[in-house]
């Protein structure tokens, strides 16, 4: 007595392609995305998580900067209208 069927066999195999073509349309279909996504945002001139980060490092240290001159103006003012 046979165990197993040529039939299932055949349908077994015809399913485990049906899903591998699933999985590779579904990889392409996330590149496609991911590749449209990417030229959007690059056609729309918008700035990168990096970039961001590193112009808000360079505002801080600026802003520290300028908060630190402001103090010595008005400390070298202050001797001034002390003379």
């Amino acid at each position: 007595m046979q165990t197993k069927s040529p039939l299932m066999d055949d349908f077994a195999r015809m399913m485990q392609g049906a899903a591998g073509m699933a999985q590779a349309a579904n990889d392409e279909a996330k590149a496609l995305f991911r590749s449209v996504v990417e030229r959007t945002v690059a056609d729309a001139d918008l700035a990168k998580r990096e970039e961001v980060e590193a112009l808000k490092t360079l505002a801080r240290s600026a802003l520290e900067r300028a908060e630190a001159l402001e103090k010595r103006v008005a400390e070298l003012e202050a001797k001034l209208g002390d003379r």
